[in-house]
């Protein structure tokens, strides 16, 4: 009997041990905080948080926010949206500094030394030992509210201060604010803010309403107001630096408790949401971050994947957080938000918001497919938050921050994602106003609202009249040109959602619409000269651009490569893949040898830079991941008749690009989840070229990182329960796809229908050292797209 209980105990005990760890374990948010942007962060936040409760370092700067080579810290500031920021706290001992200092002369304000030895971050969770105070800091999250944890010093000049008009990426203005004390527990307050950005358009007016309590009484309070300190009234209000103490005594080791709450609509709705959010949790931190915890939970679990290193999980889990962390939820808890026009609105649904971002720019190469695949539910939110924009404010937006409209980046992007949302069966939404939206869009010229902001595509209707937006002098006005000439790369971006709304109208059944808008998507034919073999600035008289090259050799060149390229953010080189729908016919243009060889070429130059050339100039690089244009480069070999090198090319970049630590992450920009997603799609081995607005979406296939990946499919959406991929001998040398079984059945091209991955079932991939030049490469075998007659 003993030997058989001995016997069970060592099984038991190495089945514990062989069991991975939780996978929100693997979650590092200390990745990439170097030369990154405001919207990423170490500090925590919940699933598309309003509050992104999180340390800075930096001023009014590009990619401000948080540094990781600045030992310092400014404060932990609430709102790390784009365009967007706004109420910081900082703990401090001492005299009273109101001003956060000189990076270069720390001592000049209350800004403190850190040492990264005494910080620490992970899911839901930061903290730092604030050098210069002696003081921990500790933070924690729910989407609407901060809560903070400081173990003090003793000290009988403890204080925390709340600093309203701080250093961001973009620099707003505080208008007009007030901060009063309601009792010794707490104060509350707003902060008007305004930030205006020329080449977007986007007049950005909010105002961000707080309540701030502390678990101890505080000795006093005092304000301040463009320098001028008082000490004896409850109450202060002006415009521009403005900000509040509470001061304490403490004792060594004493903790203090803070917690906030904001909102977009009022006061009172900050404090609903501090009440909802955080009061059933009273005064205990660690079970705030438990909560958290367990809410990502939710989202990581849905992808389970076995093998590979240690490095690699982190690397793929930190990047899913990303892609569910940057983006953000501007509705209260009971659904009331602040619309375009400054008017108060209700959700029919509170617990479906009303989100906010940068632009959509080619999310159909990273964020759309995951969201679609492993959350459904939240691609279905999104959804429903573009029709409440086009509901409240008439038109649909293309990178609505703080729930504006602006026209950020090319073409209206935002119809991708709704009609590949379609297209997958996510549709617990008004189909028909959803059709309506994307109709008026694509066919009413773009123009300005009174609520501020540009609507629809200013380039439209000589879009229309050339079949091509015209390039010339002012193609690059205000950066995205003229409502008569603008950059070239508008015509593929405009004929790539051209052919969404045809796959749209034709899963509708609207057949002229469909036939209409399919002849649209083939305008990229236009820009494309037969001679060079390359997409090329064109003038409206239809004479091309004389000369012209694809790529910017000058060592020298400007990183905004809009000023004269005739692309955005790109070049030619990058730009002439950029034919998403019709991808065989651009092979067949190019010409399938040359097609080849200058992409493999390209990844070959741009390999000794990792993909991301340096110093973000784009318009000289060949292959830039760190860019939005040509994302779904690796994935192109797929259609080309050389798979293998999609496998090759998709592992390199997995390796090189994206890091582990915290100077490399993304050395470009990961831009709000878009890096991330792209990986953990590609770590799969599975993409979208066309995005999945197909009326038959389906995945390309690549190389997986690990042995097995599972995927837990929303059985709301799709009935499969599970599907798996099963990458037999894989490694970092056994990359290329040997053979393939499909639920058993032989695959012999390298894609499948997205419709036999919902349903359930297995990928079978047997992997090698060498590549097996026969499989997937015959030209019956690449995927469908536009003029193959199956789209």
């Amino acid at each position: 009997m003993k030997k058989v209980i001995l016997l069970f105990l060592l099984y038991f005990s190495s089945s514990l041990w062989g069991q991975s760890r939780d996978v929100t374990e693997y979650v590092d948010s200390m990745i990439g905080n170097s030369d990154s942007r405001w919207m990423q962060f170490p500090g925590p936040a919940m699933p598309f948080g309003m509050v992104k409760l999180s340390p800075d370092n930096q001023g009014n700067v590009w990619r401000g926010g948080y540094e990781y080579k600045i030992n310092q810290i400014i404060g932990f500031s609430h709102i790390h949206s784009w365009t967007m920021g706004g109420l910081l706290t900082m703990p401090v001992t001492g005299p009273l500094k109101i001003k956060p200092g000189e990076e270069n002369e720390p001592d000049s304000g209350y800004r403190s030394r850190i040492n990264h030895k005494n910080e620490k971050a992970s899911l839901s969770y930061y903290s730092v030992l604030l050098d210069d105070y002696n003081i921990k800091a500790e933070l924690t999250s729910t989407t609407r509210t901060g809560f903070q944890r400081y173990t003090f010093p003793k000290s009988d000049s403890s204080r925390i201060l709340f600093d309203l008009e701080n250093g961001s990426e973009y620099p707003y203005e505080v208008r007009w604010a007030s901060i009063s004390k309601v009792s010794d527990y707490e104060i509350e307050g707003f902060s008007t803010q305004s930030s205006y950005d020329e080449p977007t358009n986007l007049l950005n007016d909010y105002t961000v309403y707080f309540v701030a309590r502390v678990d101890k009484p505080m000795k006093s309070f005092g304000t301040w107001v463009n320098g001028y300190v008082d000490t004896t009234s409850s109450i202060c209000w002006g415009r521009h630096d403005i900000g509040a103490f509470m001061n304490f005594d403490t004792e060594e080791g004493e903790i203090i408790q803070l917690k906030t709450a904001i909102s977009y609509v009022s006061i009172e709705q900050a404090r609903k949401n501090l009440e909802v959010e955080s009061g059933g949790f009273g005064w205990n931190f660690d079970a705030v971050r438990k909560y958290a915890v367990n809410e990502w939970r939710k989202i990581l679990s849905t992808i389970e994947i076995e093998g590979g290193t240690e490095k690699d999980k982190r690397k793929f889990y930190t990047n899913l957080y990303r892609s569910y962390c940057s983006r953000t939820i501007f509705s209260d808890v009971d659904g009331q938000y602040v619309d375009m026009y400054e008017r108060t609105q209700q959700l029919k649904d509170p617990a479906s918001p009303i989100y906010g971002c940068d632009a959509f720019w080619n999310t159909f190469w990273n964020l759309n497919q995951l969201w679609a695949l492993a959350t459904p539910d939240i691609m279905n939110k999104w959804v429903e938050s573009l029709l409440e924009y086009y509901r409240v404010g008439g038109w649909l937006p293309n990178g609505p921050p703080g729930v504006e409209y602006c026209d950020i980046m090319g073409a209206q992007h935002e119809i991708p994602l709704m009609v590949s949302a379609y297209q997958k069966g996510i549709r617990n939404y008004d189909v028909d106003k959803a059709y309506e939206a994307v109709k008026k869009t694509l066919t009413t010229q773009g123009t300005a609202l009174s609520s501020g902001g540009i609507v629809g595509n200013r380039h439209l209707d000589v879009y229309l009249k050339y079949g091509f937006v015209p390039y010339g002098e002012k193609s690059h006005h205000n950066v995205f040109g003229t409502t008569y000439e603008g950059p070239t790369s508008n015509t593929l971006e405009y004929a790539f959602d051209d052919w969404n709304a045809a796959q749209f109208a034709k899963a509708l059944g609207y057949e002229e619409d469909y036939d209409y808008f399919t002849r649209r998507a083939y305008n990229y034919k236009n820009v494309f000269d037969s001679e060079t073999k390359y997409v090329r600035p064109k003038y409206s008289d239809g004479t091309w651009m004389p000369d012209f090259e694809p790529i910017n050799k000058d060592e020298h060149s400007t990183s905004w490569s809009w000023l004269g390229s005739g692309f955005v953010e790109g070049n030619s080189w990058q730009y002439t893949w950029m034919v998403p729908h019709d991808m065989n016919e651009l092979v067949k243009m190019i010409g399938r040898e040359e097609f080849n060889r200058r992409l493999n070429e390209g990844f070959e130059i741009s390999s000794e830079y990792s993909f991301s050339p340096p110093g973000d100039r784009f318009s000289a690089a060949y292959v830039n991941h760190g860019n939005q244009p040509c994302m779904q480069a690796a994935f192109l070999f797929n259609y080309s008749g050389k798979p293998w090198l999609t496998q090759y090319w998709a592992r390199e970049m997995m390796n090189k690009y994206y890091g582990s630590t915290p100077i490399h992450g993304w050395p470009g920009d990961e831009d709000q989840g878009q890096g991330g997603a792209w990986f953990v799609m590609a770590a799969m081995g599975l993409f979208e070229v066309n995005g999945g607005g197909c009326v038959e979406p389906f995945y390309e296939i690549s190389s997986p990182l690990f042995e097995k990946v599972t995927i837990h499919l929303d059985e709301k959406y799709y009935k499969g329960g599970k599907f798996v991929i099963e990458a037999k001998n894989v490694s970092n040398e056994n990359r290329y796809i040997q053979s393939a079984k499909l639920n058993g059945k032989k695959l012999s091209k390298p894609w499948f229908y997205h419709s036999e991955l919902v349903n359930g079932g297995e990928l079978e991939l047997i992997m090698g050292k060498k590549p097996n030049y026969k499989w997937g490469s015959r030209p019956q075998d690449a995927p469908p797209s536009m003029s193959s007659n199956t789209q």
